[in-house]
C-alpha cells in the first residue's frame, strides 16, 4: 500500500484520537492497541517518513495517558490482573514464544548430552543431589528428596529462590538480552538433563506425574521471565523510531511488569512444592488433575485471553 492510501485511510481516525478524550478506559486501551498497530505498519513499509514520525509522537501520548495517575486508581490491582498485564503479553507474544523456543531448544540440548555423557548429569546436578537420589531410587521412593524439609520452610525457600531467579533472569536483559538467554540456558539444560536422568532409570513417567505438579508453574514462570528479559534486550538493539534511551526504558518497564506479574505464580509453584509435590503416592487422576489444570491456566491466562481482549479492545 503506498503511503498515500495508507493516510488517507486512516488519517480520520487518528484527528478524531487527537481531538476528542477516550469515552472509556477501554476505549483508550482500544485506541492505543490499533495505534501501535498502525505504527508497526508505518516503520515496516515507511521507515523514517513523516508519518512514521507522527504516529509514533501520538501513541507515545496514548500511551502515557494509559499509564499516568496509577496510584489514583482504587481498582489498581484489579486493572493490573485483568487488562494492563494481559495487554502487554499479548504486545510482546512473539518476544516471549521466541524464550519458549529457547528453552525447549536447551532443554533438548540438556537430555542429548546427558544421553552421550555419562557424567554429564553429575557435572549439571551435581554429585551430592545424583547420590542422595540414586540412595532413594534403590529405597523405592525416587521423590523423596521433596521430602526432605517440613512444609512451611520448604515453601518459603522454594518461593524466595524462584522470585529471585525470576527477577535475575529478566535483569540480565539489560546485557542486550544476551544474560537472558544464558538463564533460560543454565535452567533448560538442568532441566532435560533432570529428565534424561530419571529416563536411564525407567523413572521418566513417575517423575513427570510427581515433579510436574509444581514445574507446570515454576517452568513456566521462569520461560516467560525470559520472555521479560529478551523484552528489555530487544528494545536496546533495537529501538525502531525512538531514541535508544527510550526504547530501553520502556522496554525495561514493560519487562519488569512482566516480570513482576509471575510473583503469585511463584507462590502457588512453591505452595504445591512445599505441601503436594511430597505426597509421592498420590492417586494418578489427583496428580494429573493438578498439572492440567496449572497447564490450563498459563495456556488460558498468557495466550487465549490476552489475544481475545486485545482483538475484543480493538473492535470496541
Amino acid at each position: 500500500m503506498r503511503e498515500a492510501v495508507f493516510m488517507r485511510q486512516n488519517e480520520e481516525r487518528w484527528k478524531q484520537y487527537e481531538a476528542s478524550p477516550p469515552a472509556s478506559p477501554d476505549d483508550l486501551a482500544a485506541r492505543f492497541v490499533a495505534l501501535t498497530d498502525d505504527l508497526a505498519y508505518a516503520q515496516t513499509f515507511y521507515p523514517g517518513s513523516p508519518t512514521t514520525g507522527y504516529l509514533n509522537d501520538l501513541a507515545a501520548r496514548q500511551h502515557q495517558a494509559i499509564y499516568r495517575n496509577k496510584p489514583e486508581k482504587t481498582n489498581r490491582f484489579r486493572a493490573f490482573w485483568q487488562l494492563e498485564l494481559p495487554l502487554l503479553v499479548a504486545r510482546h507474544h512473539g518476544t516471549l514464544a521466541l524464550s519458549l523456543a529457547l528453552f525447549v531448544l536447551f532443554t533438548f540440548i540438556g537430555a542429548l548430552s546427558a544421553a552421550y555423557d555419562d557424567t554429564f548429569v553429575r557435572v549439571v546436578l551435581g554429585d551430592e543431589y545424583v547420590n542422595r537420589t540414586l540412595a532413594n531410587i534403590e529405597r523405592g521412593d525416587a521423590m523423596a528428596v521433596y521430602k526432605s524439609m517440613d512444609e512451611t520452610p520448604m515453601f518459603l525457600a522454594i518461593t524466595v529462590n524462584n522470585i529471585y531467579v525470576s527477577l535475575l533472569t529478566y535483569a540480565m536483559g539489560a546485557l542486550a538480552g544476551l544474560g537472558t538467554v544464558y538463564m533460560l540456558f543454565q535452567n533448560g539444560v538442568m532441566l532435560g538433563a533432570f529428565q534424561h536422568f530419571f529416563y536411564q532409570k525407567g523413572l521418566l513417567l513417575p517423575s513427570m506425574l510427581t515433579i510436574w505438579i509444581h514445574g507446570t508453574l515454576e517452568i513456566s514462570a521462569i520461560v516467560l521471565a525470559g520472555g521479560a528479559g529478551l523484552v528489555m534486550g530487544r528494545s536496546l538493539l533495537f529501538p525502531g523510531t525512538y531514541s535508544r534511551r527510550d526504547s530501553f526504558r520502556q522496554g525495561a518497564r514493560d519487562g519488569l511488569k512482566l516480570a513482576l506479574g509471575l510473583a503469585p505464580i511463584f507462590v502457588v509453584a512453591g505452595f504445591l512444592e512445599g505441601f503436594v509435590t511430597r505426597h509421592t503416592g498420590m492417586p494418578l487422576p489427583l496428580s494429573v488433575t493438578i498439572i492440567g489444570l496449572s497447564a490450563a491456566f498459563i495456556v488460558w491466562y498468557f495466550i487465549v485471553y490476552p489475544i481475545r481482549l486485545q482483538r475484543r479492545l480493538a473492535a470496541s
